[in-house]
C-alpha cells in the first residue's frame, strides 16, 4: 500500500452478465459496494439499480458488470488508504478473474478518482474511462467539509457514542451532496416546536439519512475512506486512455472548474459533459436517465446528448 506497507486484504466482488461479454467495472462513492444492481441470484436492489438494468446501456444481458467492495470497506483495515491502493486492488482482482482488459471503467465520485488512478497505472487494461463527479484532486473546500465530518465522529467516540457521531457526520455530508435549491423546494415549511424545542422541516430527512448510514457502515471504514478522498492526487497527463469527464453545475464538492482543469490536463484525451441539476454532487444517483444517455454516447457511440 502507498502509505501503509504490505497488508493482506480480502477482496469481495460481484459480477453479473454472460461470460465473454465486454466487461465494465463500475464504482461509486465511498458508501457504494459490490452489489451494483438486483439480479436473479441477489434480488435486493443495488446502489446503481437504475443504471445497471435491462434496456440500459449497462444491461447485464449484453455486458459483464463487475464491482467490488473498496479496500477498507469492512472496517478491518485501520491505516491510510490511497486511491492508488484501490486501483491496484482492482488490477489484482482482474488477474484473479482472468480478465485482461475492461471495455470501460465507470466511476462516480470516489469511484471516478479510483478510475483515474486505474487509467494512469494500468492503461493497458482499460479501453476508456467515464469519470462522473470526480477529479484529479480534491477541492480544499470539500476537504474542509470532510475534516469536520471526521471530527464529529471523533467527538462521538470520545463520548462512547460512535453511532451518534457517525450519524452526525453523514448528516453534514448530505448538506454538501445536495444543493440549497433542492432543500428550498423540499423543505420550505415553518418549523415546529416539539417537546419545547424548535425542529426544522429537514430534520426528519437528515435523521433518516444518518440512521440508514450507521446501520451499514463501520466507523473505521468511514474514517479511512473519507481520508482516502483527501489523499487522492494525480497528474492528469499521466492518464493515457480516453476519458469522458461528467461534471454537474452546482456540485459544491467537485466544482466545474476542477473538471475543466482535468480535461485540459488530459491533452486531447478527454471530453467534458456538463449536467445542470438541482441534486448537486448526488446527481449521478438521481439523474439516471441523463447519465444513461451519456453512457450510451460513450460506449455505443450513439452521439446522444444528455
Amino acid at each position: 500500500m502507498r502509505h501503509a506497507g504490505v497488508r493482506q486484504v480480502l477482496l469481495r466482488y460481484e459480477v453479473q452478465g454472460p461470460a465473454g461479454a465486454p466487461v465494465v467495472f463500475i464504482a461509486g462513492g465511498i458508501s457504494a459496494h459490490r452489489h451494483a444492481s438486483a439480479s436473479a441470484a441477489f434480488p435486493e436492489a443495488g446502489w446503481a439499480n437504475a443504471l445497471v438494468a435491462a434496456g440500459r446501456t449497462l444491461d447485464p444481458a449484453s455486458h459483464r458488470i463487475l464491482a467490488f467492495d473498496y479496500v477498507g470497506a469492512d472496517g478491518r483495515l485501520d491505516a491510510p488508504i490511497d486511491t492508488t491502493d484501490q486501483a491496484d486492488a482492482i488490477a489484482a482482482l482482474l488477474d484473479a478473474l482472468g480478465i485482461e482488459r475492461l471495455q470501460a471503467f465507470v466511476g462516480y465520485s470516489y469511484g471516478a478518482m479510483v478510475g483515474l488512478q486505474f487509467a494512469a497505472r494500468h492503461a493497458s487494461r482499460l479501453q476508456r474511462l467515464v469519470a462522473v463527479s470526480g477529479a484529479h484532486k480534491p477541492h480544499p473546500y470539500a476537504s474542509a467539509w470532510r475534516a469536520l465530518q471526521r471530527r464529529a465522529v471523533a467527538l462521538g467516540q470520545l463520548q462512547c457514542a460512535d453511532a451518534q457521531g457517525l450519524a452526525l457526520a453523514r448528516q453534514f455530508a448530505m448538506l454538501s451532496y445536495r444543493t440549497p435549491e433542492e432543500f428550498g423546494e423540499r423543505f420550505d415549511a415553518a418549523p415546529e416546536i416539539v417537546n419545547g424545542r424548535v425542529r426544522c422541516a429537514a430534520e426528519d430527512y437528515l435523521d433518516a439519512a444518518g440512521a440508514q448510514y450507521v446501520a451499514r457502515t463501520p466507523v473505521t471504514a468511514y474514517l479511512r475512506l473519507s481520508e482516502s478522498i483527501d489523499l487522492h492526487r494525480l497528474e492528469p497527463s499521466a492518464v493515457q486512455v480516453p476519458v469522458s469527464v461528467v461534471a454537474v453545475e452546482g456540485d459544491r464538492l467537485v466544482p466545474l472548474s476542477d473538471s475543466v482543469t482535468l480535461v485540459e490536463g488530459l491533452h486531447g484525451r478527454g471530453q467534458l459533459r456538463v449536467l445542470r441539476s438541482p441534486y448537486g454532487h448526488d446527481a449521478f444517483l438521481k439523474e439516471t436517465d441523463r447519465i444513461d444517455l451519456i453512457l450510451a454516447a460513450v460506449l455505443r457511440g450513439t452521439g446522444a446528448t444528455p
